[in-house]
């Protein structure tokens, strides 16, 4: 089987998150800038065998979408014309960023390091695709 990516996009950063070859665990990969998201995530196809990429859907409370899904809609499109061969499928992610902090929380993560806006992008990565994976 070939992996899954999770990607929680954000305008300056985006967070990446992979699925075990077996695509039972989602595991957080690395955060990277977004300006440079097309090219690591070219370089990483490449190497790895992806056969999906979940991408979350920030909507609001009200159902709906928030700010950064136009920016969310423009590099879908880019990511269909620079990679066609894998599919994008989309996953709710309200209250991603509080789940994933209270899971830093829970696991006992150093609040020096909880303060680093990479991790919580690349946890929350792994609870957009870690929710994909129980709802599939």
């Amino acid at each position: 089987m070939a992996r899954i990516l999770g990607i929680d996009f954000g305008v300056k950063r985006t967070g990446i998150a992979v699925t075990d070859p077996l695509q039972m665990i989602a595991s957080g990969l690395t955060t990277v800038s977004t300006p440079e998201l097309m090219a690591y995530l070219k370089d990483y196809i490449g190497k790895e065998d992806v056969e999906l990429i979940v991408i979350g859907q920030p909507k609001r409370m009200n159902n709906e979408f928030s700010d950064v899904e136009q920016n969310i809609q423009y590099f879908i499109d880019a990511l269909k014309v620079e990679i066609p061969e894998i599919s994008v499928v989309r996953v709710d992610e309200r209250f991603t960023s509080k789940i994933a902090f209270q899971s830093m929380l829970d696991t006992g993560v150093k609040k020096k390091d909880r303060r680093k806006k990479e991790l919580l992008d690349q946890v929350s990565a792994t609870v957009i695709l870690q929710s994909y994976l129980y709802n599939r």
